[in-house]
């Protein structure tokens, strides 16, 4: 130990680190800790915050009393008594739109665009902006109304029906993941959760449709209404026949991965036969282009040199 310190290099070391060390005590004992800013900056995070908060209860208040406005009046014109008025409601949940409002919206959204048009065409004829006559004003207004009144309808249903398409194209597949995550002998709920998972990237709707029912499987008492749910959000048979094939299998105990992998073979099947379906009607389906198209340049092509040699011939003849 004496030998150490009688080393000038360690004497040199020890030296720098006190001198190090005694710095960073004076320039500790010099910093002036003022918890002023950071708390400042704390407070103003925080009044950003509110304002923030504030904003939304205002916006939250609006659109609360903007459906109360708009319920009054689909109630006081009894829209939504009828049962056109409830396959309306299913149709809207196929097509996506699953909030407690939805009919409501939607039934004001149908009469508010109907006498839109039908106002709207009204006064563009009355005041010569159209090229139509007044005295069709009143047949041109009902025209717009009733125009109003259907495309909604048609909107949302084609909605429901490209939701349907995608679900179809990608059911095999969500199938075959199925069968796989049952061989690993996950439950019903953790298959439809880790599918739900992994369908993401590939169709989003596969996945939202998978992930409410593994949440109406957790939270309704009977499983059976949560996978007949799915059945009513999503008017595809394939989806019938897989929740038809859970029931029974839950009911008689039947293995899950043989009776998925059966239903998988299936929709294969069946996607198969419709493209040969759509194959072998192509060519009926090409017969009018042909006619129309193709057959009168082939036509000119072929016929024309000679018409243009007989016109020839008779022009030298004459």
């Amino acid at each position: 130990m004496a030998s150490l310190l009688n080393n000038p290099d360690v004497l040199a070391l020890i030296a720098a680190l006190a001198a190090v060390g005694v710095l960073g005590l004076v320039w500790q004992a010099l910093m002036i800790n003022d918890p002023m800013p950071a708390r400042l900056k704390a407070l103003s995070r925080r009044r950003d915050e509110i304002r923030a908060d504030m904003a939304a209860s205002k916006t939250r208040r609006g659109k609360i009393n903007q459906q109360a406005m708009m319920k009054q009046v689909v109630d006081a014109l009894k829209l939504a008594n009828s049962s056109k008025a409830q396959n309306m409601r299913t149709l809207l949940m196929q097509a996506g739109y699953r909030s407690r409002d939805a009919l409501t919206s939607f039934l004001f959204a149908k009469m508010a665009l109907g006498l839109g048009l039908a106002a709207g065409l009204f006064f563009l004829v009355t005041l010569h902006l159209l090229p139509i006559k007044e005295n069709f004003s009143v047949l041109s207004s009902l025209c717009g109304g009733f125009l109003g009144w259907i495309l909604p309808d048609i909107l949302v249903k084609n909605t429901a029906q490209k939701r349907a398409e995608a679900m179809r194209k990608a059911l095999p597949d969500a199938l075959d993941l199925m069968v796989i995550c049952a061989e690993a002998g996950l439950s019903v709920d953790a298959t439809f959760e880790r599918v739900a998972r992994e369908m993401a990237g590939a169709s989003a709707i596969m996945a939202e449709e998978l992930g409410l029912t593994v949440v109406e499987l957790n939270l309704l008492p009977e499983r059976s209404r949560a996978l007949y749910n799915l059945t009513e959000r999503v008017n595809l048979q394939g989806i019938k026949n897989l929740v038809n094939t859970l029931i029974q299998t839950e009911k008689y105990g039947t293995p899950l991965a043989q009776a998925l992998r059966v239903l998988s073979a299936e929709m294969r099947e069946e996607r198969m036969m419709k493209a040969e379906e759509k194959a072998a009607a192509l060519p009926a389906k090409l017969t009018v282009p042909m006619i129309l198209f193709i057959l009168p340049t082939l036509f000119m092509v072929l016929l024309g040199p000679a018409i243009i040699r007989v016109m020839d011939t008779m022009a030298k003849g004459g």
